[in-house]
């Protein structure tokens, strides 16, 4: 491997500053660090300790990490911005040898979980996504469920490309249909849910060329639907995890469903609508 990508000590080349660093952890924007912007990191805890079993988490793994693997699969350095508890960054450094793994994040309490499940040769980094110090360094950068935490979201998707080298790519999850908007939306921190073709439209105006598109838990958005409209008028949870806790059964009744679902859209079905999109993009 090259020298780390953020090396501690180092100096900012526009104004000769020394980076700061916590914990070992290079820190871009430590101003913004733990604070509630976008989301909010006490949830990082229990997020820790959802996602492993969760029926959403493990099968949009499964989707994140085939995708990759169908798309760019000569890819070998990769960045994922916004990696809070390093859950989808570590299946993607079991799906490969990687020349060069990296991920960032606003929120070093995060990345301390990050730490915990990740190689150590992976690069942890805190830094604002709108600017990642970082020029065509990556053939993949990928931000699953981060980008609408963002006011400025084209920022995050100019920052990624101008990380992305010429030819590389970039995967992106958001949720999806603003008719779904609910009080869980708000007590995540979402700026927006993404109307179908508004990511696409923003990714190539932004340097990329779309290659893939489809919906996520398209099989499972009556019961979101359903969900959503039960819960109007009640005190929802200020838990930002809440609707993520389920019976195991019911978990594994939705984990063969979703499963189902990601051998579907890998197959080459596109789904028109779910509670997700994920776009596949290349940098052009």
């Amino acid at each position: 491997m090259d020298q780390p990508i953020w090396p501690l000590g180092a100096r900012c080349p526009a104004c000769a500053h020394a980076i700061a660093q916590r914990e070992g952890i290079a820190s871009f924007a430590p101003e913004l660090a733990d604070t509630i912007s976008g989301f909010d990191p006490k949830a990082f805890d229990e997020l820790a300790a959802l996602e492993p079993g969760h029926f959403w988490f493990v099968a949009r793994n499964e989707l994140i990490v085939r995708l990759a693997s169908k798309y760019f699969p000569q890819a070998r350095r990769f960045l994922e911005v916004g990696c809070g508890t390093g859950f989808v960054l570590r299946a993607i450094a079991n799906a490969r040898d990687w020349d060069r793994l990296a991920g960032s994040e606003l929120h070093p309490s995060g990345l301390a979980h990050a730490r915990k499940r990740l190689p150590d040769t992976v690069e942890l980094v805190q830094m604002d996504a709108r600017n990642i110090p970082a020029t065509g360094l990556f053939d993949l950068t990928g931000a699953f469920d981060v980008i609408e935490h963002i006011a400025d979201d084209e920022a995050v998707l100019r920052a990624m490309r101008g990380a992305t080298a010429m030819g590389g790519g970039a995967i992106i999850a958001v949720p999806q249909h603003r008719w779904l908007w609910s009080r869980s939306d708000e007590v995540a921190h979402h700026e927006r849910r993404y109307d179908r073709g508004e990511l696409e439209r923003k990714l190539r105006r932004n340097g990329f060329e779309v290659l893939f598109s489809s919906s996520f838990t398209a099989l499972l958005l009556p019961l979101m639907v359903a969900s959503r409209a039960l819960g109007r008028g009640k005190q929802s949870s200020e838990s930002v995890n809440h609707e993520f806790m389920l019976d195991q059964r019911i978990n594994g009744l939705l984990t063969a469903i979703l499963r189902l679902e990601v051998r579907m859209t890998l197959a080459g079905l596109a789904w028109p609508a779910g509670g997700s999109r994920v776009v596949v993009a290349r940098a052009v």
